[in-house]
């Protein structure tokens, strides 16, 4: 996995953050660390997307950032369980993991590797 790999990831875990925050923010310190991971998470897919195929990044993007919110909502803040939840979030997670997978990567320079 490359860096811009990584990048996608990190910014689809900070997406469960700032989609949680807007949610559940209440005061001062919780919408600025909301307002953070935003940023933070948009600059790190927006850069991936700039040597990535720009579809593929946002499906793993938003894909692992939906499957992670809605698990977070059900461990933490009590959102009902239901195992059909579950069985489309495996389903969701398996097109994301099968679009990484058919993309082929470029090298910094454009050069397929």
């Amino acid at each position: 996995m490359n860096t811009n790999w990584l990048k996608v990831f990190i910014a689809a875990f900070l997406e469960i953050f700032w989609v949680i925050g807007l949610a559940h923010a209440s005061d001062f310190w919780t919408w600025t660390g909301t307002i953070i991971a935003l940023i933070i998470s948009n600059y790190l897919m927006i850069t991936a997307a700039q040597i990535l195929p720009a579809g593929t990044v946002y499906a793993v993007f938003v894909g692992l950032g939906t499957a992670g919110t809605v698990l977070a909502e059900i461990f933490f803040f009590e959102e009902p369980f239901d195992w059909r939840k579950i069985l489309l979030i495996g389903l969701l997670l398996a097109g994301v993991i099968g679009l990484k997978m058919v993309t082929e990567e470029k090298t910094e320079e454009g050069a397929e590797q």
